[in-house]
């Protein structure tokens, strides 16, 4: 997308590439990294997958197995960021913000309905992610539709404070910031 020096352009740019790194479509632009704080108070960083991006709420959405450290992280420090980096453009994204665990109800059971049966299995591991295993050859978990899993599923909603957008391309280079910490959306250009 050709953002010129519009600002405006800039945020729908940055929402359009987070929008694309949603779900499937995520083959096309890379994945995304998040990092939270560790208990060590340092940064934990690892790659998810986005599951939505909506502009309109400023909201992420990432899935994730209830019994993972960065549950635990996040439960300890909302704080978090997430990096989305796009290559065949040289557009980078950091987008920082605070992250909830979707509360038990409607919203919850709709999210876990619409996971396919393939992506539910990750769920039924035997243990929490990074648990010490003797052989890493674990037989794979049924990919049926069941409910299985379902007491481990858990949705990740990151409130978006801040994106920090960067284009590198000789001689036009472009870097821009959207700040909505105070509430009100303070847009600026800065120095790549």
């Amino acid at each position: 997308m050709e953002t010129g020096d519009d600002l405006d352009a800039v945020l729908a740019d940055a929402w359009a590439r987070l929008g694309r790194a949603t779900g499937e479509r995520r083959r096309t632009t890379g994945r995304v990294a998040l990092a939270s704080v560790n208990a060590r108070g340092g940064p934990a960083l690892r790659t998810v997958v986005l599951r939505s991006a909506d502009p309109a709420a400023r909201r992420l959405e990432i899935h994730t197995d209830r019994r993972s450290v960065k549950v635990a992280e996040i439960g300890a420090d909302p704080a978090v960021a997430l990096l989305l980096y796009e290559a065949a453009d040289e557009v980078q994204i950091r987008v920082e913000g605070r992250a909830a665990l979707l509360p038990p109800g409607p919203a919850l059971d709709a999210a876990w309905a619409a996971t396919p049966g393939p992506i539910r299995a990750a769920y039924r591991a035997p243990g929490p992610p990074g648990t010490a295993i003797a052989d890493p050859a674990l037989p794979p978990p049924a990919t049926d539709g069941s409910e299985a899993g379902r007491e481990n599923f858990a949705v990740i909603m990151l409130a978006v404070d801040r994106i920090d957008w960067v284009r590198l391309v000789p001689g036009a280079d472009r870097r821009a910031v959207f700040d909505w910490t105070g509430g009100d959306l303070k847009a600026n250009w800065l120095i790549p």
